[in-house]
């Protein structure tokens, strides 16, 4: 194909025919065209004797190779003007290997390329443009995807204020809840120095009334032997005299050692006032109103018995005389209607509180994980059971035996409180937050305890 300008027909003469690139040590046939010495030979490979020129097919002699020093001059010069119209064209770039402008774009390779490039066999089956073309081409695909990701650091940057956004609004949350915790500790602070106060006054005061009332008892006492001894004296001496002597007036001696018998003194009760008597539950109690040691409970429909519904946050649970179909699962109560819940503690402080509505029968309380599950069981701490129960018009504490629980009210809701620590458990009536019972330190051993609960014609709720 002509050339369209004299430098590419420049380049054109600079190119080897065989391999159509720049030549490597050019060298001339004598019918006067060129060839690179490797693609000469390689043509002529296997012909000892006279071979043709690949061009015009004149027969030539092969040693007859002269090397074509001009034309190595020529390609250097050839190589450099095309660098220079590359720069001066303020193109994309020059070809590394050719030294050519880079004017068009394989498509197969995915780079750009030099006009020599183009005919060379390393891209002569390719699909090539021109570089301009590609570029908008790729551009448009590129810009394309930069929208996406612009609309995706759009997203990032709506997350990270969104973020930032509830940081600072947890932080605040917090900040207000620290506050509060400080001012209930102060009060609770406020509180146990004045029961101190309290106690300590009564102890003296009761000090006092024991100092008292000993020193009266001796008092009375030392009147009461010395009153004694004188008629101890008195009547020996009449018993020693003779019968009819002893015996006149024996009346009188009679009455008065009747009258002398010993007269008990008043006993000393150190009794402590209500208010200090009742110190311990009423610091319990205060604790627990400050919610510290709360927990968010669930009730586990794996352990649940046939007969009870759990609500769908199972949260809630009421008794039903319909039997469900469910899997006979080794954690299923299957005579009992209990259930228990799926959080289990070995250590720290916990309560939660449940609702109950009218019902004939309900207990809560706290059981080991390894309760038993199947058949008949027995409720009591002996089982690994702590709890209370209301029994239509009674309510007891399950123990063994049972202790009745003399309440004022039906207890509509109840606050169990763990401490694993301690091993204890205390109900609480949440409606004069006045105490239940107490299973006291010691009584619930270690290992993992869950909550539990008994349904029977009634319906529970745990409050969030």
């Amino acid at each position: 194909m002509a050339a369209e300008n004299p430098m590419e027909r420049l380049q054109e003469e600079a190119t080897c025919p065989v391999c159509l690139e720049y030549f490597t040590e050019p060298v001339t046939l004598e019918c006067g065209h060129h060839f690179c010495r490797a693609c000469i030979s390689q043509c002529w490979e296997g012909s000892d004797t006279a071979a043709s020129c690949p061009q015009c097919r004149e027969t030539v002699q092969q040693r007859n190779l002269r090397p074509n020093r001009q034309l190595v001059n020529i390609l250097v010069l050839v190589k450099q003007l095309s660098l220079q119209v590359a720069k001066g064209a303020g193109g994309d770039g020059v070809c590394e290997r050719h030294q050519e402008a880079l004017k068009l774009f394989c498509e197969a390779d995915q780079t750009p390329i030099c006009v020599v490039c183009d005919r060379s066999r390393a891209h002569r089956t390719h699909t090539v443009v021109p570089i301009e073309e590609a570029a908008q081409e790729y551009k448009e695909r590129v810009q394309s995807h930069l929208k996406t990701l612009r609309e995706e650091r759009e997203k990032v940057l709506g997350l990270k204020a969104t973020g930032e956004r509830n940081c600072r609004e947890y932080l605040k949350q917090t900040q207000t809840e620290r506050q509060k915790m400080v001012s209930e500790f102060q009060q609770l602070q406020q509180f146990l120095e004045e029961q101190e106060r309290l106690l300590l006054a009564q102890l003296e005061k009761l000090d006092k009334k024991i100092v008292r009332i000993q020193n009266e008892n001796v008092s009375k006492l030392s009147e009461q032997i010395s009153r004694l001894s004188e008629l101890i004296s008195e009547v020996e001496g009449k018993c020693q005299k003779p019968a009819s002597e002893f015996l006149q007036d024996v009346r009188t001696t009679l009455s008065r050692c009747e009258k002398g018998k010993f007269q008990q003194p008043e006993e000393i009760s150190p009794e402590l006032e209500e208010p200090v008597s009742d110190f311990s539950q009423k610091t319990i109690v205060l604790m627990e109103i400050l919610g510290k040691f709360k927990v968010n409970v669930t009730l586990d429909p794996d352990t649940a018995h046939p007969e009870l519904v759990l609500s769908e946050d199972q949260k809630s649970v009421r008794w039903e005389d319909t039997w469900q179909r469910l899997p006979n699962n080794p954690e299923r109560f299957d005579t009992a209607p209990c259930v228990l819940g799926c959080e289990g503690f070995t250590s720290g402080r916990h309560c939660w509180e449940v609702e109950v509505g009218a019902g004939q029968y309900w207990a809560v309380g706290v059981a080991r994980e390894s309760v038993r599950r199947k058949g008949e069981i027995s409720y009591s701490p002996e089982v690994g059971i702590w709890a209370v129960r209301w029994l239509g018009n009674r309510f007891q504490a399950l123990t063994s035996p049972v202790t009745p629980l003399p309440l004022s009210r039906f207890p509509s809701r109840t606050r169990v409180c763990l401490d694993c620590d301690r091993g204890q458990v205390t109900f609480i009536d949440v409606g004069d937050e006045a105490p239940i019972f107490t299973f006291p330190p010691g009584s619930v051993p270690g290992g993992r305890i869950r909550p539990w609960f008994r349904v029977g014609g009634s319906q529970l709720r745990l409050c969030p």
